[in-house]
């Protein structure tokens, strides 16, 4: 088997071109068909002519120059650039960075194809002037890592030269988990007028590279962040500022740093927090919403117990439990790490026909500052018109809406079967597609798994181990059966098997349901996520299970998870996402408060 893709950054598609305002929310969804937004292109372009009229009519001490060359979620950079009360205007020309007030860009994607683009429509030379001339900047993720000498992703390969230093990948050879993904801690190394009030906070990094910090560089060094090695988490020199994290996906210490480049004069601190400082990598705690329409055609977040959703009622109705904008925001005010959405409705019949889950990803954006995961038939597909789009056209309709990561489910299970069969890459698979473009970080595999019992691990050709509960004939080894169609088909391949698999095709990160567990509030399946966790090097998500919060301390006890995810109990309002916390930080695993 061929090695894994190489792991990028943030991912993009890459065109010069801005990105439209977030729709108004008068308009109407169902007016608007989503075939446009995919086929001609020009359409995500401003018109000159409403450009300049947005131009003329923003106060120039208010608004913000957005470099954002067609990347993949810069919407949730613009929203939080107007939740502050600041307007945007975007690069269409090298000239509009050097007559900027101030510039953000928010690099997204692979740094060769970044350093491709940006040289072919002269902006390169035109960032490094406007750099070389102090004016204000601030460069978020790969916005950072361009201003180095070269990266090593797919190169080497030149950058904009402005920082010594060369852009390595984090070494996974010795366990480490690669891409890193997570609330991390950064310690200050100098004085920085945007990063007051950070310390003793987590921001939230997701990349594959980092730049180190060297003799050559140590007087852009703001801050470093510890993951296997201390690599630069942040520069700042004069009125150049850039960050490896996201601020925008960093919740309200996030937004205060924004809010100290874009308003320097009026920086702020973000207060001290009660709890322990951050020290290290976060465990995340993760709040789900499984999103389909009911019987009335309206979309409601429901749960149900091993992916059975209806209660068991006379007029057996798909349950209820909430409206997805609304509990979305609930759950980033309690402190979720990320929030989930999955579309169990799979859009089966046409998947970008159901724009009201577009609108869900927008509107969830405009409020939420911490990344959004959404899944749901991603998948290529041909309508009945005969018209075929790829699951990169549905995936990029997700992204554009305020996305930052995908999660693909049945499709991966199809396209690792057939990859393990042949032992070729044919680079056409959903995931392949999808991770190429957007990057290995912003691709979920969902794993749905079921338990089938055997006396002896030499019964099946999958991987078996030894259960802590015995099967219902007292089989004292299990192998976990990977399904489809939300677990209404079983598949010849096994959880462990899949997940290695899926890896080598450019998964990032792999998100591990438990259907015997689901909706049984009996604690997530140890012996499962023990299996895989320790198979793959990327980061793995335990759900299932979950039904009080001993149960997350146990799982990030005995497993290496990454990140735990509970839908159930936190729409039903059993277990508050606070009382997860304040119970892990007692256990002494250290989270995100």
């Amino acid at each position: 088997m061929e090695a894994a893709p190489p792991q990028r950054l943030c991912g993009s598609a890459f065109r010069l071109r801005p990105s439209p305002p977030p729709p108004s929310s008068s308009s109407s969804s169902s007016s608007s068909s989503p075939l446009p937004r995919l086929l001609p292109r020009k359409l995500h372009f401003r018109s000159k002519k409403r450009f300049s009229v947005l131009a003329a009519a923003a106060s120039a001490d208010r608004t913000v120059t957005l470099l954002d060359y067609g990347a993949g979620n810069v919407r949730s950079v613009r929203n939080a650039i107007r939740y502050l009360g600041f307007d945007i205007r975007d690069v269409q020309k090298p000239e509009d960075i050097l007559n900027a007030d101030r510039l953000v860009f928010p690099g997204v994607g692979a740094f060769a194809a970044a350093m491709e683009v940006l040289n072919q429509n002269g902006m390169a030379e035109a960032l490094r002037m406007y750099v070389e001339k102090d004016r204000p900047f601030l460069g978020i993720c790969l916005g950072l890592q361009l201003l180095f000498e070269s990266s090593e992703e797919n190169g080497p390969v030149e950058g904009l030269g402005v920082i010594p230093g060369r852009v390595t990948r984090f070494d996974s050879s010795n366990g480490l988990i690669v891409p890193h993904i997570g609330w991390n801690a950064v310690q200050i190394t100098k004085e920085s007028g945007i990063l007051n009030g950070i310390e003793g906070h987590h921001v939230y990094f997701v990349h594959s590279y980092h730049a180190m910090p060297s003799d050559a560089n140590k007087d852009w060094v703001s801050s470093i962040c510890n993951y296997g090695d201390s690599f630069i988490s942040s520069i700042s020199r004069g009125n150049i500022h850039a960050v490896q994290f996201h601020p925008e996906k960093s919740g309200a210490i996030g937004l205060s740093i924004l809010k100290n480049f874009l308003n320097p004069s009026h920086s702020s601190t973000t207060k001290a927090s009660a709890h322990p400082k951050a020290s290290k990598l976060a465990k995340r705690v993760i709040a789900c919403l499984d999103v389909r329409a009911n019987d009335k055609g309206d979309l409601v977040v429901t749960k149900g117990d091993q992916y059975d959703v209806r209660d068991q009622t006379d007029e057996n109705e798909v349950r209820n439990l909430g409206k997805p904008v609304e509990l979305a925001s609930q759950y980033y005010k309690d402190g979720a790490d990320e929030v989930s959405f999955l579309n169990i409705t799979g859009f089966r019949d046409f998947p970008l026909g159901d724009l009201p889950m577009l609108q869900v990803l927008r509107y969830t954006s405009e409020n939420v500052f911490v990344p959004l995961t959404v899944g749901g038939g991603i998948r290529d597909f041909t309508d009945a018109n005969g018209r075929y789009y790829s699951s990169l056209e549905v995936a990029s309709e997700y992204f554009r809406s305020g996305a930052d990561k995908v999660s693909i489910g049945s499709d991966a299970v199809y396209a690792a079967e057939e990859y393990l069969k042949t032992g070729v890459k044919t680079g056409k698979t959903s995931l392949e597609q999808i991770s190429r473009v957007y990057g290995n970080q912003a691709v979920v595999v969902s794993i749905d798994p079921r338990r089938v019992y055997v006396k002896s691990p030499n019964d099946i050709k999958f991987k078996a181990v030894k259960v802590t509960k015995p099967g219902p004939l007292g089989e004292e080894y299990a192998w976990y059966q990977c399904t489809v169609n939300g677990g209404r088909e079983g598949r010849p391949i096994g959880a462990y098997e899949l997940a290695k698999a899926v890896e080598e095709l450019g998964a990032g990160e792999i998100l591990l349901n438990c259907i015997d567990c689901d909706g049984q509030g009996q604690g997530f399946d140890i012996d499962l996520i023990k299996l895989v966790s320790d198979a793959v090097t990327i980061p793995v998500i335990a759900s299932s299970g979950a039904g009080v919060v001993e149960h997350f301390s146990e799982v990030f006890q005995k497993t290496s998870a990454s990140a735990a995810l509970a839908a159930g109990i936190f729409h039903r309002k059993e277990v508050p996402i606070l009382s997860v916390k304040d119970h892990l930080l007692r256990e002494g695993i250290e989270v995100r408060m």
